[in-house]
């Protein structure tokens, strides 16, 4: 066994004995830790931003690109709404020990059910720092202790934010294996990792879509898996011509680096000719990129900033993560069903219209974690649910979907009392 594999152990077994006693912390002790958390993330902007400097220094080095940089980036403004994420989650009611369902049964038993962390988390990701203490900061109040991986692109900052956790954690009086972060960034780990299912009860992975896949297919604990967002906007035939632009505009261009960012839109062609071009001169204003049809290509004049292109094959179901959209014109609702069906990942979805018909067909049909009526897919987050944040959003539908929170990262157990029952 090698050094790496003693301490991945080591780290398990300090894990599950640690969310043994979280699972039975008071709501106020844990709320303070999260406070702590919050005031360190304020209070040490300094070293952290000294921390994500090199990994920000690192990357332009080996020439990754800008969005994956954005990813990467931390500044005060970002460390204030983790802060404030955080914090968020302190004020939310404590899922742990709640008692829910309960029943008097014919023969006087009481059943109900009690809700209980899962145990131990194990989450890997890429990229986003701030996903170090969101993780964290849920695990701690849903009384579950974590195991983080981030990627190696992070480690510098990734670093800091979990020592920083660990020692905030520690003040409040709660273990600080709860919280453990694997330095390591040998990719040989995390295939060490998905095989200890004896310390982890629940994987989730945050990354690209061939990393997920990975996760999914080689762990032997359940895994969560989501987080591809492949987002379609459907502008309905009925649909109100400036509220689409500003939604389309919104969906594509607010954080183009994220999952929850507008991929494709689909215009009726009863709108196509007033909306396309609207939609053009707003989008140019951003610069974006987009590949349409050889019919929504037709309506859209060249713009000053806007690049057209046609659109390939492989633009559609295409995650574009940038400043790149597709376009294609459809026939009706239905077409833009089955395109939807075809190429969706099961993220967020979209419709505008001012159609009462067509918005609850869409709302009820289209199989997806989150389904808008006139609103950028944007809001599919955790804080904008009001969940505080979140440690992913599932794409599955066992045992949660859309963005996990604080109750999606507990499970439950029956309490029966009786009164010398036995069974005839």
């Amino acid at each position: 066994m090698t050094n790496a594999d003693t301490e991945l152990k080591n780290i398990g077994r300090a894990a599950k004995e640690a969310s043994r006693k979280l699972a039975y912390l008071s709501t106020d002790v844990k709320n303070q830790a999260l406070r702590n958390i919050a005031e360190d993330l304020l209070g040490k902007t300094k070293e952290i931003l000294a921390a994500n400097k090199l990994d920000l220094k690192k990357a332009a080095a080996h020439g990754i690109n800008k969005t994956m940089r954005d990813r990467l980036l931390l500044n005060e403004s970002r460390l204030e709404g983790i802060a404030k994420d955080v914090l968020g989650i302190a004020a939310l009611p404590d899922p742990v020990g709640e008692v829910f369902d309960m029943r008097t049964m014919p023969n006087g038993l009481l059943i109900g059910r009690k809700r209980v962390p899962l145990g131990v988390i194990g989450a890997m990701y890429e990229s986003r720092p701030n996903v170090t203490v969101d993780i964290a900061a849920l695990c701690l109040k849903s009384g579950n202790a974590v195991i983080l991986r981030g990627g190696k692109e992070a480690i510098n900052s990734n670093l800091a934010l979990a020592k920083l956790v660990q020692k905030a954690v520690a003040r409040a009086g709660i273990p600080q294996n709860a919280v453990q972060f694997i330095e390591n960034t040998d990719r040989s780990l995390v295939d060490k990792m998905l095989k200890m299912n004896e310390y982890i009860d629940l994987m989730i992975p945050r990354g690209g879509e061939a990393f997920v896949k990975l996760v999914a297919r080689n762990a032997t604990m359940a895994v969560v898996a989501g987080g591809i967002g492949v987002c379609h906007t459907y502008i309905d035939l009925s649909a109100n011509l400036e509220k689409a632009v500003a939604i389309v505009y919104n969906a594509k261009v607010q954080k183009p680096s994220v999952c929850n960012a507008l991929d494709t839109v689909l215009v009726h062609k009863g709108i196509a000719k007033n909306f396309l071009p609207a939609m053009a001169k707003e989008l140019a204003k951003a610069g974006v990129e987009l590949h349409c049809d050889a019919r929504s290509l037709s309506l859209m004049k060249p713009v000053r900033g806007l690049t057209l292109k046609a659109a390939a094959k492989e633009d559609w179901g295409k995650e574009f993560l940038a400043l790149v959209a597709a376009v294609k014109m459809v026939d009706s609702l239905d077409e833009a069903l089955e395109h939807i069906a075809r190429y969706g990942s099961g993220h967020s979805e979209a419709i505008i219209t001012e159609d009462y018909t067509s918005a609850m067909r869409f709302l009820n049909e289209v199989d997806a974690a989150c389904v808008y009526l006139n609103a950028s897919t944007r809001f599919t987050d955790g804080s904008q649910f009001g969940l505080g944040a979140e440690v992913g959003i599932s794409t599955q539908k066992m045992h949660a979907r859309g963005p996990l929170g604080l109750k999606e990262l507990t499970s439950y157990k029956w309490i029966i009392f009786g009164n010398g029952q036995v069974r005839p």
